[in-house]
């Protein structure tokens, strides 16, 4: 962060109290907070994760406030927490808008680079701007987390103006929820947010027995093809292990990490999270993670990490000191969804791009983000822009649908 930021941070008053009032006549106030650990987890977790047969492990208190401890997301690195807290008049938590000051636009993956480029040709500062994400994590999951119930709609409204409000009083040019659901997308929109669409590849599971229940809704030549890369990637002699909860040692982490580093490396040139953010996840929420190696002569040579949600197997991250033919896609996808199958969870999200998935039993999936900008030109344009884009996601996935591997008439995802 630049001095500059510094300063339209202090600017900032530490509480915007809302005219509006949530149900039954409560008058609230949105308290702006620039770290988790001054927000009680228990009431946190209370707003982010009410269902737990929809948990989502990365907009818990643990997973979130772990990327502060660790120093992942701080000023330093662009990341500068400005959490907004919706209270009521006793106190009482009613909802949370997790948010950061970010003065670049790495580790969003919603790609707004264009927009910056646009508007700092004609003289504007795109930077800083105030994004609502999970940092790093192209996972879609609530974004505005409010207790259910009575008043819901009406606190999440509250949240997403607050965020305008706070972006105007500093001066930022722009708010971006990033990853968030269909719904609350909608209703953003209708509060005149700009919307935005994007795509990912989910397998889904409709209740298979087994892989081979599910290897049994292909299409002959696809059922084929992926037995072979199965066998062709372990033709080395590699082993599989699975290693989840307490049975997760540092010894594994201090492997994995080296895999990270190998594809950081290649894909962004620096890490987003460094070593102590895993020994965080570890200590905090070990019985989510899932950690799958290969292994050859008692070595670990590749390894991939999952979080276990509620009803989904969030795979996140992966890499290789060694190179084996079709090893990527026997750990990030078909351990996976082996994995998904024998725990009766509904989808495998293997995170951002790749239509290399589709071949391998997953689906394209709609993706949802919503944008406030400060320009009246820059918003304009980017709106027009966005009209075009959605078109064109949408016609991409009707295309794309044609050419799932799944036998036309069966139970799978798509036709052949």
């Amino acid at each position: 962060m630049t001095q500059q930021d510094s300063d339209r941070r202090e600017k900032c008053p530490l509480n915007i109290d809302s005219e509006a009032e949530a149900a039954g006549s409560e008058a609230v106030v949105v308290r702006v907070v620039d770290s988790l650990m001054a927000v009680d987890k228990t009431a946190f977790d209370a707003c982010a994760n009410p269902d737990p047969a929809r948990f989502n492990p990365f907009v818990t208190h643990a997973f979130l406030e772990a990327l502060e401890a660790s120093g992942c997301v701080s000023a330093e690195t662009g990341w500068l927490p400005q959490h907004l807290v919706l209270e009521d008049a006793n106190g009482g938590i009613r909802g949370v808008l997790p948010a950061y000051l970010k003065s670049h636009s790495r580790g969003e993956f919603v790609f707004d680079n264009a927009w910056a480029a646009a508007y700092e040709r004609v003289g504007g500062d795109y930077y800083p701007k105030l994004q609502i994400a999970v940092p790093f994590t192209p996972v879609p999951g609530p974004r505005l987390l409010v207790r259910p119930g009575e008043g819901a709609e009406e606190c999440e409204r509250l949240l997403a103006g607050a965020a305008i409000e706070l972006a105007s009083r500093m001066g930022v040019s722009s708010v971006h929820v990033t990853f968030l659901e269909k719904e609350p997308w909608e209703r953003l929109g209708a509060l005149g947010y700009l919307q935005r669409t994007d795509q990912q590849f989910h397998f889904t599971n409709p209740g298979y027995d087994s892989f081979e229940d599910f290897l049994g809704t292909l299409a002959s030549r696809k059922r084929k093809a992926l037995r072979k890369e199965r066998a062709q990637a372990l033709e080395a002699g590699l082993e599989i292990t699975h290693v989840t909860g307490s049975d997760i040692t540092q010894a594994h982490w201090d492997a994995f990490f080296r895999f990270y580093l190998d594809t950081s490396a290649r894909k962004w040139g620096s890490p987003y999270l460094n070593r102590e953010f895993f020994s965080l996840l570890a200590e905090r929420m070990a019985e989510r993670c899932l950690l799958v190696f290969a292994s050859r002569q008692g070595k670990y040579v590749a390894g991939a990490l999952n979080l276990v949600g509620g009803d989904c197997l969030y795979g996140r991250y992966w890499g290789a000191i060694e190179h084996h033919p079709c090893l990527h896609f026997e750990l990030c996808y078909y351990q996976a969804i082996d994995y998904a199958i024998a725990h009766g969870l509904s989808r495998v999200e293997a995170g951002a791009q790749g239509q290399h998935k589709l071949a391998r039993g997953y689906g394209p999936e709609t993706t949802y983000s919503a944008h406030w900008i400060a320009d009246p030109g820059l918003s304009q344009a980017v709106a027009r822009y966005l009209n075009e884009e959605r078109r064109h996601i949408e016609r991409a996935k009707q295309v794309l649908n044609d050419y799932t591997p799944f036998r036309k008439g069966g139970s799978g995802q798509g036709g052949d």
